[in-house]
């Protein structure tokens, strides 16, 4: 049938359009995990623990994130397999496409549009309030007025409604530009903020261990409740729900962890060292996280992450309540842009590259793929992409934007754990550098923890994802289907 007519492994390995290339495998276990932690630590823990205590868990959020790095576990590990079963540089889509079908690969490349689009523009809002605080406690100046910091769906506690998130949109249109004319960052700086961030997360931990006040860590697990945020949005509040829905939110801050999947390639040795990368990260970052949240939940209140604190609760909570601490404040602040401005170029990257595949595939349309002549840069993709993002970034809050990625890439990751269990029947004899372990137990639990969290993030979201597939649809079988490079 049509609909799922898949690419052949050979073709895929064999065509030169898929731009493959041998890679050398210089990557040890220890450069994994390196690289896995890079990848981990961003805009998600130093944004979505706040909103996930205020909204979902109150300091329960440590365990929302233990299952969270639970599901990634398993998906990691099933990732892996993908990646060094089908050796060519390319992402859950092309895996997809080998092994599903052509429809399922079209719906998790339209999923990593919500993740990698939306999720851009989740970091934009978070780069906007940072900016305020750079100006206001670092700068010593004016902040940005309400109005022209928040999207028209936020109204401040003295009234003052928003308008567009200029501050967003400047940095999204930014770094849009940056990667059309091909400017990248050099290792140099990218180890540097890794380094940074990682220093920050150690640095609050060990000085806010001390400001700890135990009142707030006094009830740990809330009574189920239901909160409803400024928008008017309910969110289970307590008990399971809440865990499960923090965990959701959490999972945010996850993000990024395939990038150890996807370097099975560069792996010296795939299969004893991608186990040991995935989980190495996963448990490194998982236990900085707990700390993290613990900290941060115990030196603050859930009604100031509710209130003044927002997304810029870790500089709030340092400046109200560490005192002699505001130094760290606004190192905190400085660092935490700098992060968020590679985060968000590593998206938006991410993001041309989907669009340039699925555009080579005949489902989108030809000029997506289309290279500047100067810069090689799929130029129009990246336009296309800066007025997607750009839209969510300057008028739709931050938490919808952030919840939307996470649903999505949950989504992504269940049809990924999907793959493993498909293709161990239909091919069980491909060569596998890297096998997952107790196949179908572990894509089972896969799937089954990344819906416990779907679950948790509540109805409305479920309503975002359907009506996301919804229009992804309404391209496929209006455009893609009939203008498939495979038909």
């Amino acid at each position: 049938m049509s609909l799922f007519r898949k690419k052949s492994i050979s073709s895929l390995t064999a065509h030169p359009e898929a731009g493959e290339h041998t890679l050398k495998r210089s990557l040890s276990a220890m450069g994994l995990i390196a690289l896995g932690i890079g990848a981990i630590i961003g805009a998600g823990l130093f944004v979505r623990t706040a909103a996930a205590a205020a909204q979902n868990a109150g300091p329960s959020v440590t365990i929302g994130f233990m299952v969270a790095a639970l599901g990634c576990a398993f998906a990691g590990l099933c990732y892996a397999e993908l990646s060094s079963s089908i050796p060519i540089s390319g992402s859950a889509y092309t895996y997809s496409y080998a092994t599903m079908g052509e429809l399922m690969a079209w719906i998790i490349g339209w999923d990593l549009v919500l993740e990698y689009a939306v999720g851009a523009a989740t970091v934009g809002i978070a780069w906007s309030e940072y900016l305020n605080n750079l100006l206001v406690n670092v700068l010593n100046v004016s902040a940005i007025p309400y109005q022209w910091c928040h999207s028209p769906f936020e109204t401040s506690l003295t009234g003052v409604s928003g308008l567009v998130n200029l501050p967003a949109l400047f940095i999204v249109s930014i770094l849009s530009f940056l990667l059309i004319k091909g400017t990248q960052e050099s290792a140099l700086f990218n180890s540097l903020i890794v380094i940074s961030k990682v220093a920050i997360v150690i640095v609050i931990i060990i000085v806010g261990w001390g400001f700890i006040n135990p009142d707030n860590h006094a009830t740990y697990i809330p009574a189920p409740s239901i909160f409803m945020d400024s928008q008017g949005i309910p969110h289970n509040y307590g008990g399971i729900m809440g865990i499960l829905g923090a965990a959701g939110v959490v999972f945010f801050a996850f993000i990024g962890f395939d990038a150890v999947s996807t370097a099975a390639q560069e792996a010296k040795n795939p299969e004893r060292d991608m186990p040991i990368g995935i989980l190495g990260s996963l448990v490194i970052c998982t236990i900085l996280y707990i700390l993290f949240a613990h900290v941060l939940t115990g030196v603050a209140t859930v009604e100031d992450f509710r209130t003044t604190g927002k997304e810029a609760s870790v500089s709030f909570a340092i400046n109200k309540y560490m005192i002699g601490y505001g130094w760290l404040a606004k190192l905190v602040t400085v660092a935490i842009l700098a992060g968020f401005s590679s985060v968000i170029l590593v998206m938006l990257l991410g993001q041309s590259r989907v669009f340039y595949s699925m555009s080579k595939d005949g489902l989108l349309p030809a000029v997506l793929s289309k290279v500047h002549p100067t810069y090689k840069t799929p130029y129009i993709a990246n336009l296309i992409i800066l007025v997607l993002v750009g839209f969510f970034a300057a008028f739709i809050p931050g938490d919808i934007v952030g919840d939307m990625t996470s649903i999505g890439t949950l989504f992504a990751f269940i049809l990924v754990c999907v793959s493993v269990i498909i293709l161990r029947k239909t091919d069980p004899d491909l060569p596998r550098k890297f096998r997952t372990p107790f196949v179908p137990l572990v894509p089972i639990l896969g799937i089954i923890v990344c819906a416990a969290m779907i679950y948790g993030l509540g109805w409305t979201n479920w309503l975002r994802l359907f009506a996301w597939l919804a229009i992804g649809m309404v391209i496929y079988f209006g455009y893609s289907k009939n203008h498939s490079k495979l038909k």
